[in-house]
């Protein structure tokens, strides 16, 4: 830890709270009804340089926190256990195929699907946040891998979110 870090690295290292006090352990332990319900902790658990529309109080990504994330392991590790709890709540996990990384369904995939396949679900902008920050931040590989498995569930389900929102999710990543 530095004096100079930023409230978001704090709060990713574990030893600060969000602009509510809560702590990043404690928004990964909810529930998937609380991820659901709450709309103000995925500004903190994925930064972007802009500031938010929707929450005031979330901190907006500097190019000290970017080569943050990119350069401390502790800070990679926060985001990548931010994206593996989002992947659980959306349905998904992780995989190694002969070394590469997978994204696949989850046998809750249907059941934890009803909650955010559908035009117009927040949870749509939700995964346009998370593959930017993702990227931007270092886990470009897990982007890479979540966007594969979201063109896939395009090719199957389209009319479930349209080409607009697969559109966001290709320049996410880019």
């Amino acid at each position: 830890m530095s004096a100079d870090d930023s409230a978001l690295v704090r709060f990713h290292s574990g030893v600060a709270t969000d602009s509510d006090g809560r702590r990043i352990g404690d928004i990964l332990g909810w529930d998937d009804a609380d991820l659901e319900r709450v709309h103000d902790y995925i500004q903190w658990l994925f930064p972007l340089p802009e500031r938010s529309a929707f929450n005031p109080d979330a901190p907006v990504l500097t190019p000290a926190d970017i080569a943050a994330f990119r350069q401390r392991a502790e800070l990679h590790a926060s985001l990548h256990a931010a994206f593996t709890r989002l992947l659980a709540f959306y349905g998904f996990a992780e995989r190694r195929n002969e070394g590469r990384l997978e994204i696949v369904r989850t046998a809750e995939f249907s059941q934890k699907a009803r909650n955010w396949l559908r035009p117009g679900n927040h949870n749509l902008l939700r995964i346009s946040r998370i593959l930017r920050a993702l990227t931007l931040l270092g886990l470009k590989d897990e982007a890479h891998a979540f966007l594969a498995a979201l063109e896939a569930l395009h090719a199957e389900a389209g009319d479930r979110f349209g080409p607009v929102a697969l559109s966001y999710w290709r320049r996410a990543v880019r």
